[in-house]
């Protein structure tokens, strides 16, 4: 007899991980399953967002809705309530009823103006200046039981190898596109250097200060005015050799 395979929030992580093109499309991956895991469990929809902070202030970045989104971003504005604490205090931390909650009162009647009567965030430490947060929503009060505060903590649990590999994972793309960018900057400056060299048989050095006092008096970078050069010159684009 054959069974059907079970397939571990883990591994749904690493699969959307893999077919995600950018952070942000993981991540909003992340919380359509995260919101789908907990509303199991809760037996009622409810709703996440994805919020990271990255030395800054918080800043919703995905959600499994575009109300999920919207929801964060009024905790944002306001500056305060579960999500933004819970990444404070590095603990989850729970709304089990906005009309008995005395912490956020501003916030409470706007999540009870928008249909939400309980929420919660969890946080999720990515690296030692980046921390990210899950914030659920939910219509009914009291949502957040036991037992779905447990599948929630799970979850996040989950997570949080996956969301801190698709931090490595994008830091260093980004990396690897400054060194590109950088190396065709400094290709381009060389190379003007040289055919200033050339044209007015001078050193390197004064062929750098001809090069930076045109820079100057354009008032444009120095990389743009020896890219325009070299442009102009050739024909063609600058192109350095860098291997990916």
């Amino acid at each position: 007899m054959s069974f059907p395979t079970v397939i571990e929030p883990a591994d749904r992580l690493q699969s959307i991980l893999v077919g995600a093109e950018t952070a942000v499309e993981f991540l909003s991956g992340l919380s359509k399953l995260a919101a789908a895991a907990v509303s199991e469990a809760a037996g009622d929809e409810v709703e996440c967002a994805v919020t990271v902070r990255v030395r800054r202030r918080p800043t919703t970045v995905a959600g499994s809705s575009k109300r999920a989104v919207e929801l964060d971003e009024i905790e944002q504005d306001l500056g305060d309530g579960p999500c933004i604490a819970a990444l404070r205090q590095m603990t989850p931390v729970v709304i089990d009823h906005v009309a008995a909650d005395k912490r956020w009162p501003e916030l409470d009647r706007s999540f009870a103006d928008a249909g939400v009567h309980s929420s919660l965030g969890i946080p999720l430490e990515i690296s030692g200046t980046a921390r990210a947060a899950l914030n659920f929503f939910a219509s009914k009060p009291r949502a957040f039981t036991p037992d779905v505060y447990d599948k929630a903590l799970g979850f996040a649990a989950a997570a949080h190898d996956t969301l801190r590999l698709s931090v490595r994972i994008n830091t260093a793309e980004n990396r690897a596109e400054d060194l590109e960018a950088a190396m065709q900057s400094r290709t381009a400056i060389n190379l003007a250097c040289g055919v200033i060299m050339a044209q007015n048989r001078c050193s390197q050095a004064e062929a750098m200060e001809i090069l930076t006092k045109v820079s100057s008096n354009r008032n444009r970078k120095l990389r743009d005015v020896a890219t325009e050069l070299i442009e102009q010159l050739s024909g063609s684009t600058v192109q350095t050799h860098f291997d990916e």
